[in-house]
């Protein structure tokens, strides 16, 4: 299915370009998130002309993620877990908690699906967490996990 991406998308292509890609993806995420159109001979010609405007919004979001990633880069959070004798955590530290802490912190909002911890977080200990902010734009976090008490 063809398309025709409105934003800079990491891996697939950048603002204006006609791709080709498989239905589901074209139609659960790329159009759900406005994020593509279908490449209709009017959407084409929409697009052609507002392109310009396109590219100036996706300079400032790029500016807003580097402004966010100057304040986070590099920082380390703390979190602290039930965890077992043997240094497990009952469950794991997922994005949502992630983005809890940070706002809690330091009062930036960041979504769920931008966090990627690079391992999932299942015992105590430091662990990085890529912070995807824009397609140009991530930054590295720190995450250290503490025990709150053990249980045997």
């Amino acid at each position: 299915m063809k398309v025709i991406l409105l934003e800079n998308v990491k891996k697939i292509g950048s603002i204006g370009e006609i791709i080709d890609v498989k239905r589901g993806f074209a139609r659960n995420f790329l159009i759900a998130n406005k994020k593509a159109l279908y490449a209709s001979k009017e959407n084409i010609k929409q697009v052609e002309k507002i392109k310009s405007d396109l590219s100036k919004k996706d300079n400032e979001k790029k500016q807003d993620a580097k402004k966010i990633s100057e304040k986070i880069d590099k920082k380390e959070f703390s979190v602290k877990k039930l965890s077992t004798e043997n240094n497990e955590l009952y469950g794991s530290v997922k994005p949502t908690e992630i983005s809890k802490l940070i706002f809690n912190e330091i009062k930036i909002e960041i979504k769920p699906s931008m966090i990627q911890p690079i391992k999932e977080i299942r015992s105590l200990g430091k662990f990085k967490v890529k912070i995807s902010l824009h397609s140009e734009v991530d930054a590295e976090i720190t995450i250290d996990v503490k025990s709150t008490e053990i249980i045997q």
